[in-house]
């Protein structure tokens, strides 16, 4: 910390320091602090005539905040609270891009579901006929899960996807008015499946062969 045009006192040093403790833990790669206090002599600068610029160097990018006020102490307060917030907003973004970067797969997706087996049917509805047409001791397992939205366009549920880190996202078109699912394909490359209800389709008749996609 040095001063230019001022003396730098040993109050407004502690004071300083209680300021920027929080450092640290918003960038543990800070290698140094560097904090230049001058006042601008000239009455016409009275408004800003103390000056505060801290520098926060580290392996990363510099990151810097300035600001100026009649107070000296408050000229501190403005720049302190402005290089926090600023290593806060570079904090938060490495978080995401951490998060981000590795994907889950559909299994790790949905391990925390409950699984529901044919015998968890019979105990629970006794009455209603296997699901899945299956007999006796059936190796079928299935994992449900509810899942709340509201109606959306195909670029918010890309953008959606992709914030949560998802291989697939099942969503509400509010253009086509149907339940989709938006999926990640090669690179950058996305699908996305409509569904299309057919009121004969529960009426014993055999639905058409859908073309693959």
């Amino acid at each position: 910390m040095t001063g230019r045009h001022v003396n730098v006192s040993d109050r407004l040093r502690d004071y300083l320091d209680s300021k920027l403790e929080k450092v640290p833990q918003l960038e543990p790669r800070v290698q140094r602090i560097e904090v230049l206090v001058s006042h601008e002599p000239n009455p016409r600068q009275a408004k800003a005539s103390e000056r505060v610029e801290i520098t926060c160097r580290s392996k990363g990018p510099v990151i810097r905040a300035e600001a100026a006020h009649d107070d000296r102490q408050a000229a501190v307060d403005m720049a302190a609270d402005k290089l926090i917030e600023r290593l806060r907003r570079a904090h938060d973004k490495r978080n995401v891009r951490r998060d981000r970067r590795r994907r889950l797969s559909v299994a790790e997706a949905t391990a925390d579901l409950p699984v529901v087996t044919p015998e968890s049917f019979e105990e629970t509805e006794p009455e209603q006929p296997d699901r899945f047409g299956s007999q006796g001791d059936s190796p079928v397992e299935v994992r449900e899960k509810v899942h709340e939205t509201s109606p959306m366009t195909l670029a918010d549920a890309v953008r959606d996807m992709e914030l949560v880190g998802h291989d697939f996202y099942l969503f509400h078109d509010v253009e086509l008015d149907r339940p989709s699912v938006v999926y990640r394909r090669r690179g950058w490359s996305y699908g996305v499946i409509h569904l299309e209800v057919d009121p004969a389709a529960g009426n014993g008749v055999e639905p058409a062969a859908s073309a693959g996609g």
